[in-house]
């Protein structure tokens, strides 16, 4: 009679546990996208086989399309301060890919070949031109992948503080399926993405990593990363396939074939953005390159005059 107890005791606790656990999570969860802050009124929906895509489109002349780094809080936001400016010179699109942003976020393994299918697709159906690119973070590695299969649909590359190509091609590990089975579960691995992309955890990011001066950051800049984090019914997914290495590809054959213009923008604060640069010229003698000094990963948002420029130059 008392192992029963004890069993019905440590039963009802963990039932406790999963529940209060589960209430935790959704409480984050619509406290972090009440505001509405990625709404876009002029916003437009792309109806691709696995899921909405919502996109913006903005100005007149040759198309341009920004393409926002492949990280779980990432979304066309990182282009805020670009996307007025460029709208002089060009039709500017800027993309939420399938699982950031205010896309839809199906619960799936996303793949590097996903993306590569969904940039080309996107192209032909919205654009409908051959197109300017601009590409941030490890997106990067996914634009020279779908250039050099769909030559015929982009033209020319500026590629901002892409991964090294050793990053870029990394695989999935061994225990990638089993870590990807444990933030599969509902209410464990929610709780374990939820910690990974807290308020705190972002900012932590910010100020370490996508910024030189930590001082610029602005609230606003964590809230709509916060908010993006959070939007969708699986947003998790990607941040899943991310981690155990399910959207990296191997690009060297890729830049080693692409006959496009290869222009490559970093943060000069970025660790070892000279050797990373330096290899990609090294397979593509084309390639060509600056730096933006007090920056590190986000220079479209710590310095988007400097960006700017870049892009006037280039393109």
């Amino acid at each position: 009679m008392k192992a029963k107890n004890k069993l019905l005791t440590l039963l009802l606790l963990s039932t406790g546990t999963a529940a209060a656990t589960a209430l935790i999570n959704q409480a984050i969860k619509l406290s972090a996208t009440s505001r509405n802050l990625l709404v876009k009124p002029e916003a437009r929906c792309y109806k691709w086989r696995l899921g909405t895509i919502h996109y913006t489109v903005s100005g007149n002349g040759k198309p341009l399309l920004l393409i926002h780094d492949l990280m779980p809080e990432s979304s066309s936001y990182e282009w805020t301060f670009l996307i007025q400016s460029l709208s002089q010179h060009y039709t500017v699109y800027a993309i939420d890919l399938l699982g950031c942003g205010r896309s839809e976020k199906p619960n799936i393994t996303y793949t590097n070949y996903l993306y590569v299918q969904l940039l080309a697709d996107f192209i032909r159906s919205e654009i409908g031109h051959r197109t300017d690119v601009v590409a941030s973070g490890s997106s990067s590695s996914l634009t020279l992948m779908a250039c050099s299969l769909n030559p015929d649909l982009f033209d020319r590359l500026l590629l901002i503080n892409p991964e090294s190509i050793l990053s870029s091609s990394q695989l999935p590990g061994k225990n990638a399926k089993i870590y990807k089975f444990i933030l599969d579960f509902p209410i464990i691995g929610t709780l374990l993405y939820n910690i990974a992309v807290s308020k705190q955890a972002i900012q932590d990011r910010f100020c370490k990593n996508y910024f030189y001066n930590p001082y610029s950051v602005r609230s606003s800049f964590i809230d709509a990363y916060y908010e993006s984090a959070h939007l969708g019914d699986s947003p998790k997914s990607v941040y899943s396939s991310v981690q155990c290495n399910y959207t990296k590809c191997n690009i060297l054959n890729s830049l080693k074939k692409i006959d496009n213009s290869i222009y490559l923008v970093g943060g000069a604060s970025v660790n070892n953005i000279d050797e990373i640069f330096n290899e990609y010229k090294l397979h593509n003698p084309a390639v060509e390159y600056t730096t933006i000094s007090d920056t590190k990963y986000l220079p479209q948002l710590e310095s988007p005059s400097e960006v700017l420029k870049a892009i006037d130059m280039y393109f």
